[in-house]
């Protein structure tokens, strides 16, 4: 039968049907498309299980941890560590060759660490030179490397949806590297400059004499930096091709089975199995042995040897060095803490305090380390007073006789148990760390420990061991001793001089009477064991008494005397506290001699205090008394068990506070002596230091702390004390596993104790809470400044770009400049043209004001650094015009990362908060505000400030030149890079020369201050 339908009607029959075909097909290929994934993945996975040997699932770890982990041994015998965190907001990873400077070929020395810096210029994958570092800092993540004696570890991190693409370069490292003949030549600088940034540092310079007058034939003893010496000069004075010798090192001990890798990632642990196993078991296995010393570097005819050195800094020091055996197989007794537990003390009976009794020293440390696979060290190191370094004899001599205590006393089981609760409970409540810091510390001990137990070793003790405490005590003996003291009255006695830091020493036998005396030096009465710690918390408690969504502090008290923020913790769940305590008195500050004065209370009280709240510290308890431009800042934290305990025994202090004229007379000296040694920091502290100075309100140089350093008596520093406590305001913030009513109890407390006590305090006027302010430069200006510097033997140059006045517009349009220069600016002027090794632009940001600034640190005239960055600032506006749109948002995407990476531990997201409210800006909910506006910002917009700001010919420009010479150095411009730069100088106006500090500062306007997100002033006054 043939039925006439409307020809519509057909038609819509036609698409019905026609529909149902295609969602057929559609769903058949879906379906399909599924399984052939499933297959692929089942697939890959057995690929990956055919490339491993062994997988551990059941790793030991703190109870409190929700992440996963798996550790695998892959064919290769490259061990691996997994680790899936679902909350992560940066993926890491990290890997670890166990091998590091002591291989170098003593032709070669330096060898290791080239290698290492060799390895960011390209592979034959990906064979542009600054690739990984590009996609690296695109994509929210950091990147760095370091090589030790036997350790060289490369590690970065980044956003997670990332991290497959930052493994495939990460792996080339280790795979298929280029060492071009060009980045060879020019790292070779780098390698150089970063040494000679070292030359100045006294801890490098005894680092490297310990190891030159070590057993010369001992890989100890060599040079493991590297310069141009060893890396060019010499190798080619010996026929020898360097490039060559980088592929033979890294051919021979690059090798997976000595090298382990960690990856953290939101990933499961079967993804990223299926991502890591494929990449890295490209790495060739050369079945090498780590190296293992059998011989110590100090054998026999190196001890009984005193050594005296003269430093850079004018600093004083003992170190006394017992060569011991390898402690790390002993990793579930650790006996050498257990010795250097009791000798670092610092509690009733120690050590340190009967030499600070006598006024020998400040600081005392006692502890063991590795030297390599084979051989370890013990060290006791004090610093020494005037007079201390006249006494040397007599403190080894109290050092041995606590030496003879633990002996007589023998190991304690007490002891050993006190010490293994304190640790189970740090593991128990372990924080969580950063990423990046993770990875790269388990990457370094996966070597050491079985992998199961890799999260807890350290942690966990099992063995009481008295007899390894004993063969350590045994180590610890007159006839293996070795001591050096540092000091700068050595200069006329020091005969000869280390080759790679030219450090000046003396080298001698110690006389066998001082030996005879120390061997026969007995007991000491006023020397004990440590009495029991009355800190160890027994409450761990999480309390669910008072339950909040609230992820920002509110005030609950806000009255003429104090204002209180209060944030219970609802997020990391740890049984800790964070207490901030701010008295504000302008007092502190008013002018040069009060500076010092505040500071010197502070360090007395510390030093008074110290026999009591050492044991606290040992205990997870910290605090810290400080002062600041305000006034004062008393910080406490950690288990709030006893919390209170260490609390009120500081008020109590504060109240009953006496100077001590001994201790009052050492640490002034000290003080004054810090003042005079300010040259001798780092260049990029200095250059920061000169900038402040040029640009507060209020900044006293340490030429004016000097000239009032010595007027400070006992009297006038106790009468400073008494008026700064008179009268003061007090800003707090308490946050953590507390209710709200125990923080008002807490608040009642400190307030009461002031009120109440003899002090009997009273509030400070709302005129005085002084706030320094920032200078205001001139639109169009282009100030410098130039001082001197004897000491550093390179020079340094910081070109400080003034915007303005902190918000959040600004706040996030500088941020996202500084991201998209920072990696450029490197790459240019230190990768390709190797002005230095220090080389890098930061963001400067200063009593509510902020700005660029550009740093570097090298051998070339100041004036051609100018150039060459004014050259990069120049070449920086058409690199960001002619950024691809994809790369602009890439860019700002990777600053949205870094701004959205939360604290991992409590202390950490208590210290944001505090700065907030240090800074009186109140903006609780930054990084949210931030991002909200990051996002809303187009490359116009960056053009748009760029070159109001930043661009030379732009009249609203603010730049100050701030640049550090030492006229006794040879004055060359050098170039080291590659000819082909990419930067053409512009034309540059003269600078004004800033020749007087205090009459520059005096004669511009001032900034006002950034407007506080909460107005603390007008919320209501309460009495509560």
């Amino acid at each position: 039968m043939f039925i006439r339908l409307p020809l519509n009607s057909i038609v819509k029959t036609l698409h019905s049907y026609s529909d149902i075909a295609l969602k057929l097909t559609y769903n058949s290929l879906n379906n399909n498309r599924r399984y052939i994934k499933s297959m692929a993945a089942m697939k890959a996975r057995d690929v990956n299980n055919d490339l491993m040997k062994e997988s551990i699932d059941d790793l030991i770890k703190s109870v409190e941890d929700k992440r996963q982990y798996k550790a695998l041994i892959l064919n290769n015998g490259l061990k691996v560590l997994l680790i899936s965190d679902v909350e992560t907001d940066k993926s890491a990873a990290a890997l670890d060759v166990n091998i590091g400077s002591m291989s170098d070929p003593r032709e070669v020395q330096g060898l290791a660490h080239f290698l290492e810096h060799m390895l960011f210029m390209g592979t034959e994958k990906y064979p542009q030179e600054n690739d990984y570092q590009k996609f690296i800092s695109r994509n929210g993540g950091h990147t760095n490397a370091y090589t030790s004696g036997c350790h060289t570890n490369f590690h970065f991190d980044v956003s997670p949806n990332s991290l497959n693409g930052a493994l495939d370069r990460f792996a080339q490292f280790f795979v298929c590297p280029l060492f071009t003949d060009s980045a060879t030549d020019r790292e070779m600088n780098a390698v150089n400059s970063e040494h000679e940034r070292n030359i100045d540092d006294d801890v490098w310079r005894l680092s490297q004499l310990e190891k030159s007058l070590s057993h010369p034939d001992h890989d100890f003893n060599k040079f493991g930096t590297g310069n141009l010496e060893t890396l060019k000069d010499s190798p080619i004075s010996k026929g020898i091709n360097v490039r060559q010798e980088l592929f033979s090192f890294h051919k021979q001990w690059y090798s997976a089975n000595i090298m382990s890798l960690v990856v953290l990632g939101k990933e499961t642990i079967e993804e990223l199995q299926e991502l890591v196993v494929p990449l890295f078991s490209l790495i060739t296995n050369n079945n090498v042995l780590v190296p293992h010393w059998d011989s110590h570097p100090f054998s026999n005819e190196y001890l009984k040897k005193q050594c005296f050195v003269v430093p850079i800094c004018d600093t004083r020091s003992l170190s006394i060095t017992f060569p011991i055996p390898d402690l790390i197989p002993h990793y579930k007794s650790q006996p050498g803490h257990y010795v250097a537990h009791l000798l670092g003390h610092e509690g009733p009976g120690s050590l340190l305090s009967e030499l600070k009794s006598r006024g020998w020293c400040t600081i005392l440390n006692g502890y063991d380390r590795r030297g390599a696979k084979g051989f370890g060290f013990f060290n006791v190191s004090v610093d020494l007073t005037e007079e201390g370094i006249e006494c040397i004899d007599d403190i080894i001599t109290l050092i041995f006789q606590y030496i003879n205590l633990i002996n007589k006393e023998r190991p304690q089981k007490w002891i050993y148990e006190e010490e293994k609760k304190i640790k189970e409970i740090k593991f128990q409540f372990k924080d969580k760390e950063r990423p990046l810091n993770y990875v790269r510390g388990l990457a370094s001990i996966l070597h050491d420990y079985p992998l199961k137990e890799v999260l807890s070793a350290g942690y966990l003790l099992e063995e009481f061991r008295p007899d390894l405490i004993i063969d350590v005590l045994n180590h610890l003996s007159v006839d293996n001793i070795r001591m050096a003291v540092v000091g700068k009255k050595f200069s006329s006695i020091a005969d000869k001089t280390e080759k790679w830091y030219e450090t000046k020493y003396l080298l001698s036998d110690i006389p066998e009477d001082k030996l005879q005396k120390w061997r026969n030096c007995g007991f000491n009465a006023n020397l004990a064991l440590p009495p029991t710690n009355e800190f160890i918390p027994s409450d761990l408690n999480i309390k669910s008494n008072e339950t909040s969504s609230e992820t920002k502090p509110e005030i609950i008290r806000n009255t003429d005397f104090s204002r209180i923020w209060f944030l219970k913790d609802n997020k990391y769940l740890k049984p800790k506290v964070y207490y901030g305590f701010e008295f504000t008195n302008p007092l502190a500050y008013a002018d040069p001699f009060h500076a010092n004065a505040i500071y010197m209370f502070t360090r007395l009280f510390r030093d008074s205090i110290n026999e009591y709240s050492y044991a606290a510290e040992c205990a997870g308890l910290f605090y810290s008394f400080s002062n600041t431009f305000t006034g004062l800042s008393v910080e406490l934290g950690g288990y709030n068990d006893k919390l209170n305990i260490l609390l009120i025994k500081i008020l109590n202090k504060i109240t009953d506070f006496k100077i001590d004229s001994k201790r009052f007379e050492v640490l002034k000296e000290i003080h004054i002596r810090s003042l005079k040694n300010y040259p001798t920091r780092p260049m990029h502290e200095l250059l920061r230091y000169y900038t402040s100075l040029i640009t507060s309100e209020r900044y006293w140089s340490y030429e004016e702390l000097l000239q009032t350093a010595n007027d400070m008596t006992v009297e006038n520093v106790l009468q400073f004390v008494t008026e700064l406590f008179s009268r003061f305001h007090i800003e707090a913030l308490i946050h953590g596993n507390i209710s709200k009513s125990e923080a008002l109890m807490v608040i009642d407390l400190v307030e009461n104790h002031f009120k109440t006590s003899s002090l009997k305090t009273k509030t400070i006027s709302m005129s005085q809470h002084f706030r320094n302010r920032e200078i205001q430069l001139i639109d169009g200006s282009d100030f410098s400044f130039e001082t001197t510097n004897i000491i550093h033997q390179t020079k340094g140059i910081q070109v400080y770009l003034q915007i303005g006045i902190q918000e959040t517009v600004t706040n996030v349009t500088l941020e996202l400049i500084n991201q998209l220069l920072s990696e450029p600016f490197f790459n240019i002027l230190r990768t390709q043209e190797q002005l230095g090794y220090l080389t890098y632009c930061t963001l400067r940001r200063a009593n509510g004001v902020q700005g660029i600034s550009f740093v570097i640190q090298s051998d070339c005239l100041p004036q051609y650094l100018n150039e060459r960055i004014e050259a990069f600032i120049a070449y920086a506006e058409n690199y960001i015009k002619d950024m691809k749109s994809e790369e602009f948002e890439a860019e700002k995407q990777s600053l949205i990362t870094h701004k959205l990476e939360k604290p991992k531990q409590l202390l950490e997201y208590s210290k944001r908060l505090w700065n907030e409210i240090d800074s009186k800006q109140y903006n609780f909910n930054r990084d949210e505000i931030e991002v909200n506006a990051l996002t809303k910002l187009t490359k116009d917009d960056i053009m748009t400030f760029f070159r109001k700001h930043l661009f030379y010919e732009s009249p609203n420009r603010k730049k100050l030149l701030v640049s550090i010479i030492n006229p006794n150095t040879v004055n060359i411009v050098k170039y080291n890079g590659s000819k082909d730069s990419q930067l053409t100088t512009p034309e540059l106006k003269e600078s004004i020369k800033i020749e007087n500090v205090s009459h520059f500062r005096n004669g511009m306007a001032l900034y006002q201050l950034p407007e506080p997100f909460i107005d603390v002033y007008n919320i209501e006054k309460s009495k509560l």
